[in-house]
């Protein structure tokens, strides 16, 4: 599921900083974890690697990360296997660490995700677990869920098999690293297979009707004069393609849980038109091509993250992708009651398939269970009783974390704006309106407005807001401490 990605520079000011307390203390972020839950994750760190696992050290995994990450879920290697490719990919085992029921268990079931601020993270695990004794660190061995997936020339699975093992990972590379040796020619082989597969897999997904977007990591910065700006990282190719290796993973699992009856699916329902609608607008304020008969999987291709407007453009479409839920199945009904089956219907719109979310189950709680479903129905036994008791609730604490998370997220982007746009209160610019509501009883117009320059969307308000045409409008409003941009329309 594509989001925001926000970093704050260190040198934020103090008002920014205050507004991200409060915001923390507003969500209800966990801030440490209880003494108990500590200590349990500390004895859980220092264990060993006694029960049965293959010994898959020989395997030369690397993983590739956003620079500085040390919760380190997934680690890859490919190979070509004379039929196509072989994709192996060690899923940290989460499930290593955490006695189900214990206090541990509980505080991570309270957090649900992993909450990424602009300067600071709630992490869903102590990082005495998520940063070091679970997290695939180069030149550590590990304990691994390994999935081995076949893919034919084509770049479509013809087998999964996924089992417990312990690997050491090779190389700790950022995406930069990793794209600098595939464009300088001194990627090894593995890599250069990986990019293959990535452009196979990306290929299927058009053919699906799948999206994805890359979209860019925005940073409030300050520049020498004491102002700000906000910079966009551009999405790099080799972060696509390795997208898709996890994309791969995920519909391997769902097929994996609708063949075997149980597991817990992620969901998502197609774009409704008033979205699409609404992005087309967008388009028009960015100065974005976009014609009426051209579908937005055909044009996403032609977006190129490097390019200021163009990244704007994907931040906001990733407001196309609402709705997305969870739903388990598989388990009793109420009173004792027949299994429930997935509807026919419990598909992933962007990923254009049946998709489950198990590749990130230090970030997320809900892959640790997706992992141990596939791991039982892959070796033909059953699914253990303490996942199948928890996956009835599963969809009600993931929605619920998600939708902290999102809440969180969008604050923290009107913070980044209000701080942005803090000293230019009076000044006019130039934009497009979005999104239109109804007069009020002043006979004023409330509705959002996309500038053309910064690349903010926020609150307008005016006698008329003309949807879809380009306006000059007035900044009345740019609070930091109420998280707070508002335009006027004259």
């Amino acid at each position: 599921m594509p989001s925001r990605h926000l970093r704050l520079a260190p040198t934020a000011p103090d008002d920014v900083a205050d507004a991200l307390a409060s915001l923390r203390a507003e969500v209800g972020l966990p801030a440490m974890y209880p003494a108990d839950a500590r200590a349990e994750a500390e004895r859980a760190a220092r264990g060993d690697l006694k029960d049965f696992r293959q010994d898959r050290r020989d395997v030369e995994f690397v993983t590739i990360d956003p620079p500085g990450s040390k919760d380190l879920d997934q680690a890859v290697h490919v190979a070509t296997s004379g039929h196509g490719y072989v994709v192996r990919y060690a899923i940290a085992d989460v499930a290593a660490f955490v006695s189900p029921g214990g206090a541990l268990d509980t505080e991570v079931h309270r957090r649900g995700v992993t909450f990424y601020g602009p300067d600071t993270r709630s992490p869903l695990h102590p990082v005495v677990l998520s940063e070091g004794a679970a997290s695939l660190l180069p030149g550590e061995d590990r304990p691994a869920i390994l999935w081995t997936i076949a893919l034919d020339t084509y770049g479509e699975i013809s087998s999964a098999v996924v089992t417990r093992a312990v690997v050491r990972s090779r190389a700790r590379l950022t995406y930069g690293e990793a794209q600098t040796a595939l464009d300088s020619g001194t990627a090894p082989e593995p890599l250069v297979h990986l990019a293959d597969v990535g452009r196979l897999r990306q290929a299927r997904e058009r053919d699906r009707g799948g999206v994805s977007l890359p979209v860019p990591e925005q940073e409030i910065v300050r520049r020498a004069d004491g102002s700000f700006g906000l910079e966009l990282r551009r999405t790099l190719p080799v972060e696509e393609w390795n997208a898709q290796i996890s994309l791969l993973t995920g519909i391997a699992a769902a097929g994996m849980m609708r063949e075997g009856g149980v597991g817990v699916l992620r969901t998502l329902p197609p774009a409704g038109a008033g979205d699409v609608a609404r992005l087309h607008r967008c388009a028009d304020a960015l100065g974005i091509d976009w014609p009426d008969d051209v579908p937005y999987a055909d044009l996403l291709p032609r977006i190129e993250s490097r390019r200021a407007s163009h990244a704007a453009f994907l931040a906001e479409a990733t407001t196309l992708f609402r709705g997305a839920d969870y739903v388990a199945f598989g388990v009793r009904g109420p009173g004792g009651g027949p299994r429930t089956t997935p509807p026919d219907d419990a598909r992933h719109a962007a990923v254009g398939a049946p998709y489950a979310h198990v590749t990130a189950p230090l970030r997320r709680l809900v892959d640790r269970y997706g992992l141990e479903v596939c791991l039982a129905l892959s070796a033909g036994r059953d699914v253990p009783e303490w996942v199948l008791e928890a996956l009835p609730g599963l969809p009600a604490t993931m929605r619920s974390a998600a939708g902290r998370a999102s809440a969180f997220e969008r604050a923290c982007v009107d913070i980044v704006e209000a701080a942005l746009l803090a000293h230019r209160v009076g000044r006019a610019f130039d934009a497009v309106v979005v999104e239109a509501g109804e007069p009020r009883d002043d006979g004023l117009r409330r509705g959002e407005v996309l500038l053309r320059e910064p690349a903010v969307r926020a609150r307008v308000e005016g006698a008329e807001l003309p949807l879809g045409e380009r306006v000059r409008v007035t900044l009345a409003e740019a609070s930091v401490p109420e998280r707070r941009v508002r335009f006027t329309l004259p």
